[in-house]
């Protein structure tokens, strides 16, 4: 039961992300003389899967970009305009990591303590100081960087640039959304723990899943080879090596196995349906 619950509570973060994707996109073409034909939630969902999917499968990560195009083929927005939604939802996303690992971290060093979780909120810092330092150079010298360029890569840059910072616009409840993303990810490693027979604290539980989230970014397919010794090496914390490793690879059939499966049948669905529409043209 609570295995099935968490596998629900993690699809169902689809869902959210996929409410706050079509937010950004939506709020991109209000801000200027663009209008974007919008698919629906449901559809945005399915495309957030399809790039886990594919960062499931491929190296450094390329899900990202697949996705951006998947959206091109659902809609009217060019390619860097896409990539420009993806890369304010990266930024909501790290405002509400930061967010949750600076709680997670007082709340656990309330009644613990360990340097292990001052790494994990270390590197949350490292990522959002980068990304940061992104937004800030983008914002102060991008355009005029570009113009050094050839007009055809100036104006790539300037759409991806402009719907990057229009999209921003709705940063509150974007973060907001990326907030109850994040906590159903971390009621989803619960419920994985209770499925075993075993429990966690909530403070360690938002460590570990926030720490997962980090781990996943490693450029390998799905973060294999650092995600399942890394979260072991944090429910260590909390509990004995061997009931460590069995929640972290139980989890594990949730976050990579569950999305090689659901992943690849909706990979075959968009493939389908998307040569039915050319061939209708």
């Amino acid at each position: 039961f609570h295995y099935g619950l968490g596998l629900i509570l993690y699809y169902l973060s689809f869902v959210v992300r996929g409410f706050r994707w079509k937010m950004l996109v939506k709020t991109a073409g209000t801000h200027s003389d663009q209008s974007f034909s919008l698919p629906s939630i449901p559809k945005f969902s399915q495309l957030i899967l399809l790039g886990w999917f594919v960062n499931s499968i491929a190296w450094l990560r390329m899900g990202d970009a697949y996705r951006a195009y998947t959206l091109t083929q659902e809609s009217n927005m060019d390619m860097p305009s896409s990539l420009g939604t993806i890369l304010a939802e990266r930024v909501t996303d790290m405002v509400a990591i930061l967010a949750l690992i600076l709680v997670g971290v007082a709340w656990y060093s309330s009644s613990s303590e360990s340097s292990v979780v001052w790494k994990v909120f270390a590197a949350a810092i490292f990522m959002g100081a980068a990304l940061g330092v992104i937004l800030f150079v983008m914002r102060k010298f991008g355009t005029r960087i570009a113009r050094k360029f050839p007009a055809a890569i100036e104006t790539r840059y300037r759409e991806f640039h402009n719907v990057t910072m229009r999209s921003l616009a709705e940063l509150p409840a974007a973060t907001l959304l990326g907030l109850i993303g994040w906590l159903l990810e971390t009621a989803r490693l619960v419920l994985v723990v209770y499925s075993l027979d075993l429990s966690i604290t909530w403070p360690l539980a938002l460590v570990v899943s926030i720490g997962h989230a980090i781990l996943s970014t490693v450029p390998t397919p799905g973060g294999v080879g650092a995600v399942e010794p890394g979260v072991t090496g944090l429910l260590v914390l909390g509990m004995d090596r061997s009931d460590a490793l069995s929640v972290a690879l139980t989890d594990r059939t949730i976050t990579y196995l569950s999305i090689l499966v659901f992943g690849g049948i909706a990979m075959l669905f968009w493939q389908a349906s998307h040569r039915r529409r050319n061939m209708g043209k």
